[in-house]
């Protein structure tokens, strides 16, 4: 069975990192970073959080805070479900893509914590 991977990519400022799923669609970004040692912690703490996680839906009104590590569910700006990642110490370790529906960004996140513990991790080749 495929599995997602972790792709690393430079950058014009630096080294991010992709989670894609095994049909290729990116389900997670991450910021930039300075260097590829701090992008790897940056995998290593996905693939640490995410199975962890609890789902903190902001969309609903009176949401139910959870604790960190957590993913956050919102509305941007142009009215798609979007979700982030945040380790234990709150800061955001990845993002997604806008959805269209709540149930797909749900799936995205099941696709997360699914497919994180056993990605390899690759680099993205210029």
């Amino acid at each position: 069975m495929a599995t997602g991977k972790f792709v690393i990519k430079a950058t014009k400022t630096g080294v991010k990192f992709n989670l894609k799923a095994s049909n290729g669609e990116i389900i997670l970004s991450s910021q930039v970073y300075k260097a590829e040692s701090y992008c790897r912690n940056g995998i290593a703490s996905v693939v640490k959080n995410a199975p962890a996680a609890a789902i903190e839906d902001q969309t609903l009104e009176g949401f139910a805070r959870q604790k960190c590590p957590k993913f956050e569910i919102y509305t941007d700006k142009a009215g798609e479900s979007r979700f982030r990642l945040k380790a234990v110490n709150g800061q955001i370790i990845g993002v997604s893509e806008g959805y269209k529906s709540l149930k797909t960004c749900q799936n995205g996140i099941a696709s997360v914590v699914k497919n994180a513990a056993e990605a390899p991790i690759v680099k993205e080749e210029e």
